[in-house]
């Protein structure tokens, strides 16, 4: 898989990137993640990205031209061979909020791009150049560059062979309509506080049931929206 997150600043996915099971996958060559500065496809001594919105209002509004150059770009072929399974998203208030299913179904393709909105948001003929809109709650944000991280995040676990173990990405909360069970380490005991004892039985088919009854009344308890239509 190849993704491209085209923002405005670069530097903030430095970290996040470099660590952890992200940087695993591109370590392994699993996936190719490539970060654009819109900011080099404006035009201008100054490199200005954004203006006032027609009408007046507050806010800067980011400029049309040098988003959709930088999709063209990303998109060209002597930068990557054609791919079918593309899909252009730009990171919003105003999309889908992100879910576990969604970030199954953004796994299927073969080369993401990930726009990162900034200021009082983009020009609305952007979206004439996107696949979908994504947001990652009923929030205000300061800009997409977040919400980006968490959608390549939660997508990217999900590529075979990123996480180790498959039982690790399929026991996740979300992964089957719930919440994931109770989890638990040493010490066995801690100021009284003990362990459930099936969980040292050994007895594997023992476990997985408690781990499915646990994960449903914990849901029930937590977030019972879940449960509906199961």
């Amino acid at each position: 898989m190849q993704i491209d997150i085209l923002t405005l600043f670069p530097s903030l996915f430095d970290s996040v990137f470099s660590q952890s099971i992200i940087k695993k996958a591109v370590d392994k060559k699993i996936v190719k993640i490539k970060i654009t500065n819109i900011r080099d496809f404006s035009e201008g001594r100054h490199k200005t990205v954004d203006d006032k919105p027609y009408g007046g209002g507050a806010g800067m509004i980011m400029m049309t031209p040098p988003i959709v150059k930088a999709i063209e770009f990303v998109r060209s072929p002597k930068r990557l061979r054609r791919v079918k399974s593309q899909k252009i998203i730009l990171l919003s208030p105003q999309g889908k909020v992100f879910n576990q299913k969604k970030a199954k179904e953004l796994s299927k393709y073969k080369h993401l791009i990930f726009i990162c909105g900034h200021y009082g948001g983009v020009d609305e003929r952007v979206l004439k150049f996107i696949d979908e809109e994504i947001s990652i709650g009923d929030f205000v944000l300061t800009g997409g560059e977040v919400p980006a991280m968490a959608v390549v995040d939660a997508v990217v676990r999900l590529l075979p062979h990123v996480v180790a173990k498959s039982d690790s990405v399929e026991n996740d909360s979300h992964w089957a309509g719930c919440l994931a069970s109770s989890v638990y380490t040493r010490p066995y005991n801690f100021r009284n506080l003990k362990v459930p004892e099936v969980l040292l039985s050994g007895n594997h088919q023992k476990i997985k049931k408690w781990r499915k009854e646990n994960a449903r009344r914990t849901t029930l308890l937590k977030r019972p929206e879940l449960l509906k239509g199961n």
